[in-house]
């Protein structure tokens, strides 16, 4: 039986959640009875998945790497859901496979500016309200890359790297104001994501994983889940693992 969580009078914000881990995220938050705002470039994509979920989920079309669209989009949530108190950044790409001096500057500062940028800037607007209400929950989507750097993918890498980093540093400085900031590190999970990877790209991450398998989605956003309750009391600035064995610290 899958565990059920408290989310109750809980208002959450998923970024990229209209496909892959993203919409299992909302899927899981929502059906533990928080309120779901999918923040989503498609559009469309949003709206069916907040349809799919029912009373209290609404879609926005929303450009994480614009902070000033990220502020309005805070803003009509909060006037549609209440106050957000849970933020799962999930938005990314994986950008071109190809090494690092070969890798078009457009396509690197458009994997950074989303991968890490768009993390930090609904950090950022987030953050100030949650303190002032005294509680909130931050889950950031790393990856296992961040850790290891996947070669052919050093835009991808690098973003991710940061992202934990960020994290870290966050989640010291909210200590002691019930702000809590993690982020999880999944190895490949197979999802529109792999649209962007070459075949020979997949596998070299398949084979590096123990168990031989790629992951779902629904076990990310299991995980995450939990780093979104209030059972979660004694984490922050910490990277939790979804990998399959493949993570060596």
């Amino acid at each position: 039986m899958t565990v059920r969580y408290d989310f109750t009078d809980r208002t959450a914000i998923v970024t990229g959640g209209a496909h892959g881990i993203g919409l299992a995220i909302s899927r899981r938050l929502h059906r533990d009875g928080a309120a779901v705002a999918i923040w989503d470039m498609d559009k469309a994509a949003g709206e069916v998945a907040a349809a799919g979920l029912g009373e209290r989920a609404v879609a926005l079309a929303v450009d994480v790497t614009d902070y000033a669209a990220v502020e309005a989009a805070l803003a009509a949530t909060e006037a549609q859901l209440g106050p957000v108190s849970i933020l799962c950044n999930n938005a990314g790409i994986a950008g071109p496979a190809m090494t690092s001096w070969e890798y078009a500057l457009e396509d690197w500062h458009a994997v950074i500016d989303l991968d890490l940028n768009g993390v930090y800037y609904g950090c950022r607007a987030v953050v100030p309200g949650m303190i002032e209400r005294g509680y909130g929950r931050i889950v950031n989507t790393a990856s296992i890359a961040g850790k290891e750097g996947n070669p052919n993918a050093a835009a991808y890498s690098a973003a991710k790297a940061a992202v934990i980093g960020l994290t870290k540093s966050l989640g010291k400085e909210t200590v002691g104001t019930g702000v809590l900031v993690n982020c999880v590190a999944p190895a490949a999970v197979e999802t529109d994501i792999f649209k962007q990877i070459t075949p020979a790209h997949i596998e070299m991450m398949r084979s590096k994983i123990p168990l031989g398998r790629f992951g779902t989605v629904d076990e990310v956003a299991s995980i995450i889940a939990w780093l979104c309750s209030s059972e979660c009391s004694f984490q922050t600035g910490a990277v939790f693992d979804v990998s399959g064995g493949r993570a060596t610290y």
